[in-house]
């Protein structure tokens, strides 16, 4: 079934066509006996809101065969972009040959998405009108529910997203060009999975954020598979590499996907005792999937990518087991798409439009306890900092096993800026930030200047390099993304002071004197936005003043504290704005929690301002005391240079100098 030549000039053969078409089959399978054994395929009731056999029958099919093109664009991509070596050394960033062929099918398939998510954007307006493609007036109807509801707009989202994904990957040339497709195609997984069956949950916030996750592991980890084996024979001897790269990759992909999956069956389960229902039996199928998935992930570990090396006949048993795998997984998704079909145990009924609203119970009157106490977890930042903080970690280790030694208070301002942004995303500042417009500027303050500044501190990029081997095969891994990143011409522009000052600056007023913030209240989506942006505005400003991490030239040091200056004069200007302000900032938003006193919102609004105007104080001085810091070493650096120039050279410059002196001097006397 494979060897160890490369025989084929394409990776595509007959055999992984049919592969691919048994296992979308089987897929479908799946999906519509679920849901028929279910009762979700029958006619509605009344029969008048019943949108007919097309629109319930056609729905899960194109959903599932959607989803599996999704996980194939996805995997296709990533797996040409980061796993496939080079056919040239020199001609390393250049997508030709293998890599071009398969990030071209990943084009291909993405074109495929695009229809089946208009399919879909169609088939669901149908769904939720309750009226048939065929009834008269349904485009009037479908256009009403794309543009004026939030799950339309959300479809409306996707095909977009697939779309620039397809364009991205057909005109791509180069690694980075096909990164950035992959990374398009990754981020129209956030619009699904607010589109999906966890955005009706109680703790919307956490359920989407663990869908999201999900959704993640399952297409890199089902993709990756997938375009793995259709590369296969064409790999030749390079697949055991390759191969190695992609169990990496699997094994991150089954833990995320088992914890994700996890908190999302649990909050829509409601307790064990739901795994009785419909419901649970087909989260019990998914477990079981997930388990059968994991053995088979550890046989390959142990028995199959060992024996690739040695070719015919041991690589037959890899092919067979991952094929084995494709169907489980093809299968598994047709069950997802039941599942995301099939109403829940748990009604997501809130008992209060505050906690409709919050996706929790509202906090207990504020006070400082409270305030350091109480907490609302947030799956998505929690998994994020692990992810940081476990990763860095890991670099630390790797070089005090290589006898490299790493400053340690690096890894401490690390770790605690790590351990201060969790505070911040699920602790007190979290749940009180929505609930009153003071504790959100305290919140976001935070986020602007003192996580930044000890994340900062840390140095990741200047550890990743040190910590990370080059790709013996010139292939484009992390360190060569680390790379691509560190001197890229976006950085370049946006890692100047000034520019990142501007960034920094400009996105308070934007924020806040538009509807910027009210829509940030309003949606999850829109909160995670605003807290990724202004952690990454902190961030990149002060990186471009003190940072140690590689970067674009940077101005001299007196330049860099008179954009400090300037800095700190805006936000003292824009809070004493905010002091002054006599028009409430977001008022639908503290009405809809049931806060009405207009006048006491705005006597917080304006103590907000004042946090606003005060809390940069301490951080600036911190940064400004940096910046001296630095420019003290700086110049002992330089002095130290020019006193071992002297010495090799016997002060030749300053010899230079004096008779120049002289010779002036001189010409002076004579005239």
């Amino acid at each position: 079934m494979l060897d160890q030549t490369p025989t084929s000039t394409a990776p595509l053969t007959g055999r992984w066509v049919g592969l691919g078409v048994a296992a979308a089959g089987l897929a479908v399978a799946v999906a519509v006996l679920l849901l028929g054994v279910t009762g979700a395929l029958a006619p509605f009731t009344p029969a008048i809101f019943d949108p007919g056999v097309l629109v319930r029958y056609g729905l899960p099919i194109t959903r599932t065969l959607h989803d599996l093109s999704a996980a194939a664009v996805i995997g296709l991509l990533v797996v040409g972009t980061f796993f496939l070596p080079p056919e040239s050394v020199r001609r390393a960033s250049v997508l030709e040959g293998i890599r071009l062929r398969v990030v071209r099918a990943g084009a291909v398939v993405a074109r495929c998405w695009f229809v089946l998510a208009l399919a879909v954007a169609l088939l669901t307006a149908g769904d939720a009108t309750g009226s048939g493609l065929s009834t008269p007036g349904f485009l009037t109807l479908a256009s009403s529910f794309w543009t004026q509801t939030e799950l339309g707009q959300t479809l409306v989202a996707i095909c977009v997203g697939a779309a620039l994904a397809a364009i991205a990957a057909t005109v791509a040339k180069t690694v980075v060009g096909s990164a950035w497709a992959a990374a398009l195609a990754v981020v129209t997984l956030v619009p699904l999975s607010l589109g999906g069956h966890a955005a009706g949950s109680v703790d919307h916030g956490n359920a989407v954020d663990s869908l999201l996750l999900h959704l993640v592991g399952v297409c890199l980890w089902v993709g990756g598979l997938a375009a793995l084996l259709w590369t296969a024979r064409a790999l030749g001897p390079r697949l055991p590499v390759v191969a190695h790269r992609y169990s990496t990759l699997a094994g991150w992909c089954f833990v995320g996907v088992a914890v994700s999956g996890t908190v999302n069956a649990y909050l829509r389960l409601g307790s064990l005792s739901n795994l009785a229902t419909t419901y649970g039996l087909l989260v019990v199928g998914k477990i079981t999937a997930l388990v059968l998935l994991g053995v088979a992930g550890w046989l390959h570990r142990r028995a199959t990518l060992p024996g690739l090396t040695a070719g015919p006949p041991k690589n037959h048993w890899f092919a067979r087991l991952a094929t084995v795998e494709i169907l489980v997984m093809a299968a598994t998704m047709g069950l997802a798409v039941a599942l995301s079909r099939s109403a829940p145990p748990v009604e997501p009924n809130a008992p209060d439009p505050a906690t409709a609203l919050l996706g929790y119970p509202p906090p207990p009157p504020f006070s400082f306890s409270n305030w350091m106490t109480v907490s609302y977890p947030s799956v998505l930042w929690l998994s994020v900092v692990a992810l940081m903080m476990g990763l860095y970690v890991a670099g630390v280790v790797k070089l005090t096993r290589r006898g490299i030694r790493w400053p340690v208070l690096r890894t401490v301002l690390w770790l605690t800026g790590c351990l201060l942004l969790v505070f911040l995303t699920s602790g007190g500042p979290a749940v009180y930030g929505r609930m009153s417009f003071s504790a959100h500027m305290i919140q976001h303050m935070s986020l602007m200047v003192p996580a930044p500044l000890l994340l900062v501190g840390g140095a990741p990029v200047t550890l990743a390099m040190r910590a990370l081997t080059p790709r013996a095969d010139k292939s484009f891994g992390p360190r060569e993304l680390v790379l691509a990143l560190a001197h890229s011409r976006f950085l370049g522009v946006i890692g100047q002071p000034v520019v990142a000052a501007v960034i920094l600056n400009g996105s308070l007023i934007v924020f806040y004197y538009t509807s910027l913030f009210q829509l940030a209240m309003f949606t999850h989506l829109g909160h995670v936005l605003m807290t990724v942006h202004f952690l990454l505005a902190g961030y990149l400003f002060i990186w471009s003043l003190v940072g140690i991490d590689p970067g674009p030239k940077r101005p001299s040091y007196p330049i860099r504290l008179v954009i400090l200056l300037i800095t700190m004069a805006f936000h003292a200007v824009f809070g004493l704005s905010l002091m002054g302000s006599a028009a409430l900032i977001a008022p639908d938003w503290w009405h809809a929690l049931g806060q009405t006193d207009d006048a006491a919102l705005l006597v917080d609004q304006q103590l907000g301002g004042g946090i606003a105007w005060g809390a940069g104080d301490l951080p600036a001085f911190l940064i400004g005391l940096a910046l001296v810091v630095q420019w003290v070493r700086s110049d002992a650096r330089e002095t130290k240079r020019w006193d071992r120039q002297a010495a090799r050279d016997d002060d030749a410059e300053l010899k230079a100098y004096n008779e120049r002196l002289a010779a002036m001097a001189q010409r002076d006397r004579k005239r």
